[in-house]
Formats: C-alpha cells, sequence, structure tokens
C-alpha cells in the first residue's frame, strides 16, 4: 500500500507513479474544512473530499466549503455526490453556496442533479428545503438569462442502522454508512468508502463508540472528529453540555489502536489549536491512548493519497 501526505495545491495530482514512472489509480482526501461552530479566520467549517479517477465526493458542507474545493481545482459542477452525516448547522451551513453555484457555473442548462446522500430524518427534511430561501433569486437569475432549470438535487435517503450499510455506488466505489452517537441529534451516521486503493471511514461528529469501530474495522484511513476534553472540563457549567456527544482524544488515541489503523486524522478541532503547543496537546493525548501509527492533527487542506 502506498500511503503519502502532503499539503494540497490546485495541480495536486489524482495519480500516483509507481518505480517505473507509471500512472497508478490514487484516492485522494482532503479535509476541506477543520472546524467547528466557532468562527476562526484560517479553519473552514466541517468537510472531506474524496476523490479517485473515477468520482468526487464531498462529505458535509461547514461555512467555506465552495471556496475549499476552489483550492482544490474541483469545481461544484465537478461533484459526483455530496454526503450529509446529521443536521447540525456547522455540517451544513455550506450547501446552499454549493448547489447554488453549481447551478450558476453551469451554462448548458444539462447539468445531472447532483445526488444528495442523506439519512432519513430531520437531515433529509433540511435538504428538502435548503434552497426554499432562495427561490426568488433563483427565478429572477432564470428570467434574466433565460434558463429553464432549476438548481437540481437528486435525493437519496437512507434508514440509518447500527450496522454497516451500503448507501451508494459509483463504478468501483463504494460508500457504506451506520448510525454513530451524537445524541440528542439523531440519527448520526458516519461513513465507510472502499475504492481498489483502500477503505476510508469518516466518523462525523461522534462519541468514542462501538459503531465506530464497526464502521472503521480494516480501513487504512480514519477521519475523527476531535475534542480535547481536559480543557473543556475546566470551562463553565453551562458550556460544558458538549461533553456529552463528542469523541474524548484520550479515547480516540486508544479506539484507533483497537481498530489498528494505519493512519488517524483528527479534524472538528475543539478547542481550535493556535500554537505548536496546543497541536502537541492533541498529539500527546493520542499518544497516551497507545496509538502509534500515523497521525494527522489536520488544517484545511491537508491531504492523504492511497494508491496501489
Amino acid at each position: 500500500m502506498f500511503l503519502s501526505r502532503f499539503i494540497a495545491q490546485r495541480d495536486s495530482p489524482l495519480y500516483t507513479s509507481d518505480q517505473t514512472g507509471n500512472k497508478v489509480l490514487a484516492t485522494t482526501i482532503t479535509i476541506t474544512g477543520t472546524g467547528c461552530p466557532i468562527p476562526s479566520a484560517t479553519r473552514s467549517g466541517p468537510g472531506v473530499l474524496v476523490q479517485t479517477d473515477e468520482v468526487a465526493l464531498q462529505f458535509d458542507a461547514g461555512r467555506g466549503t465552495t471556496q475549499r474545493l476552489a483550492n482544490c481545482e474541483l469545481w461544484p459542477t465537478d461533484l459526483d455526490a455530496f454526503f450529509v452525516t446529521h443536521h447540525h448547522s456547522d455540517h451544513l451551513v455550506g450547501l446552499a453556496d454549493l448547489l447554488l453555484t453549481r447551478w450558476v457555473m453551469d451554462r448548458t442548462d444539462r447539468i445531472s442533479d447532483l445526488p444528495v446522500i442523506v439519512p432519513e430524518g430531520p437531515a433529509k427534511k433540511f435538504v428538502n428545503h435548503v434552497l426554499d430561501a432562495w427561490s426568488d433569486d433563483i427565478a429572477i437569475r432564470k428570467e434574466h438569462a433565460q434558463r429553464s432549470n432549476d438548481p437540481g438535487i437528486e435525493i437519496l435517503s437512507f434508514s440509518a442502522s447500527n450496522e454497516v450499510n451500503e448507501v451508494w455506488s459509483m463504478g468501483e466505489v463504494k460508500v457504506l454508512a451506520c448510525k454513530v452517537r451524537h445524541e440528542p441529534v439523531f440519527p448520526a451516521v458516519g461513513y465507510r468508502i472502499e475504492s481498489p486503493d483502500g477503505v476510508i471511514a469518516i466518523t462525523g461528529d461522534t462519541l468514542v463508540c462501538d459503531e465506530v469501530t464497526e464502521l472503521a474495522a480494516g480501513a487504512d484511513v480514519l477521519i475523527y472528529e476531535a475534542m480535547r476534553f481536559e480543557e473543556i472540563q475546566i470551562l463553565p457549567k453551562k458550556r460544558r453540555f458538549i461533553l456529552d456527544y463528542h469523541a474524548d482524544t484520550r479515547l480516540i488515541g486508544s479506539q484507533a489502536k483497537e481498530i489498528g489503523v494505519p493512519t488517524l486524522i483528527l479534524t472538528h478541532l475543539i478547542p481550535e489549536p493556535l500554537s505548536d503547543e496546543d497541536r502537541q496537546a492533541f498529539i500527546d493525548d493520542i499518544r497516551v491512548g497507545g496509538f502509534t501509527g500515523e497521525l494527522i492533527v489536520a488544517d484545511d487542506l491537508d491531504s492523504v493519497t492511497l494508491g496501489k
């Protein structure tokens, strides 16, 4: 298994080369946003982009997602599917921007509807109405540009399950999902992406739980939301409720060791690491848990490539 880490640039390749110089298939993971609900000058809202030679898939769309895709030289019109983990605003506030920009950029009136894969429940309800507030804007743009089509969404909903089940596929790429533990937000799901190059697991927002163990079994890369409970426990009581449904870095380290995943990426970082010392604290927590593999405390646009 070939595995490399790099900072995404606008000319980042989707292919790597073997020792003979021949191009080989590569699956590239780019963290489009590592932030949380608290605004950051350098971190966009939560999101993960997974690309192969076949598909480009976006998971969640926090604030600034469309701009981060542009950093990757990927337009919204290039996306093949969008996946929702749950209905919290920090994970979806960028979806309307993504859909509207995709439509505005289409000059052919022939672009296909964007498949939006979403668990049934509040998240599906949100997607059904995500463009309602923009109806007047859409109408005047259609009239002015003499367009016939509306922004296209193909909603593909599924019933969230405790078991890992396939929810979407294209060619040799499959996406599976299962429930995770983010109560009282229900349902919340994590996703598992299987390509010829390997397996990627994305937790979404969750406690450290058995469901993640199932989701990430045999994975090459595990992308985990991360909160330093030690820092949150000293906050005033009225702010400590977020401990109820996020993942403690120390427990993440223990679980990642148990799963045996080679590469662990931390994102949705709480509190935001603002210094080298803050970043090291995330690393130390994970190592205390026993994980000894490759560990990335992600910044926006950090990427990992898997290839044969």
